[in-house]
């Protein structure tokens, strides 16, 4: 089915939902994981991990490797701006910011991607997607707050944070133009096999990561949960979506991240949801309904 790049079908916001827990999920497990493991020396467990969890079903479905340097570069290429360094500015921005500041900045992701498409000519500047990302924007805001402590660095950490959020338009961009026609499952492996590569090189150089001391069960529990959860089954979601409703649409799901946490927390934990809640996931689902289109096309041929 190719890509449409103005609507969602049922089934996508589906995904979209599934990918939001998934994803939402990556922020408690990366803060659990900081703990004991150093921010890079975690990346590089995330994507191994999330590899090594991939790989039976690949071969499980019959799919095969990239052959030579050309059938890889595009999965460097999407590692790179995918993984990497997304990977890499949240985490470290994690260790200055708190999780839920990190969340917010992280829902940002979706104004860049719409900028990135634009800049580079694959989508129109539409002023609704434009508007309707805002909306949502501020609804992460407002559901979210703005009570977090002052802690030293924290502008750093915004700025890193920021940085992961517009590599993610990059890769979205990426990945529309160089995996059009890949299997999802595919996708998934063969990115996180070439982050593996980059990200031992560069744990290895910067953390020595096979100096550490062996984590405590808690923080392995994290790390097993980081990388099959919120990485190898997440990126798997994450692909089909890109394959049937396009790049822009996919990083949608971190203005959903946000609202999946609190009603997990609610259903799961039995935590309250304040009237603050309420109205910040009244607004991001206003927002969506604005991006995807089809409301206000109705009212129009209504009115």
């Amino acid at each position: 089915m190719p890509a449409n790049d103005n609507q969602i079908d049922a089934r996508d916001w589906s995904l979209l939902a599934v990918l939001s827990v998934l994803w939402g999920g990556s922020f408690f497990f990366n803060s659990a994981g900081l703990r004991e493991l150093p921010p890079l020396t975690l990346v590089f467990l995330r994507v191994a991990l999330g590899a090594a969890t991939l790989l039976p079903l690949l071969r499980m479905q019959g799919i095969g490797f990239p052959s030579g340097t050309m059938g890889w570069r595009p999965f460097v290429a999407i590692g790179l701006l995918n993984n990497v360094i997304p990977f890499s500015l949240i985490v470290i921005g994690q260790t200055f910011n708190p999780s839920g500041l990190a969340s917010i900045l992280n829902a940002t992701a979706p104004l860049f991607t719409v900028v990135v498409m634009a800049a580079a000519g694959d989508e129109a500047l539409q002023m609704r997607r434009m508007a309707g990302v805002a909306l949502g924007l501020a609804g992460v805001i407002i559901l979210r707050g703005w009570g977090f402590e002052t802690r030293p660095g924290q502008g750093l950490g915004i700025l890193l944070c920021l940085g992961g959020a517009f590599s993610y338009g990059l890769a979205a961009l990426a990945a529309r133009r160089l995996l059009k026609d890949t299997h999802p499952l595919g996708a998934a492996t063969f990115q996180l096999m070439a982050s593996t590569v980059m990200m031992a090189v560069v744990a290895g150089a910067v953390e020595r990561s096979w100096q550490l001391p062996l984590p405590s069960p808690t923080t392995c529990l994290a790390v097993l949960g980081l990388a099959a959860l919120s990485t190898a089954l997440a990126y798997i979601v994450f692909f089909q979506i890109v394959r049937r409703s396009g790049a822009s649409n996919v990083m949608l799901v971190t203005l959903l991240i946000p609202v999946t946490a609190i009603l997990l927390g609610w259903l799961v934990l039995g935590e309250p949801i304040s009237m603050r809640e309420i109205a910040g996931a009244i607004v991001i689902g206003s927002a969506l309904l604005v991006i995807d289109g089809r409301v206000p096309g109705l009212l129009r041929r209504g009115a």
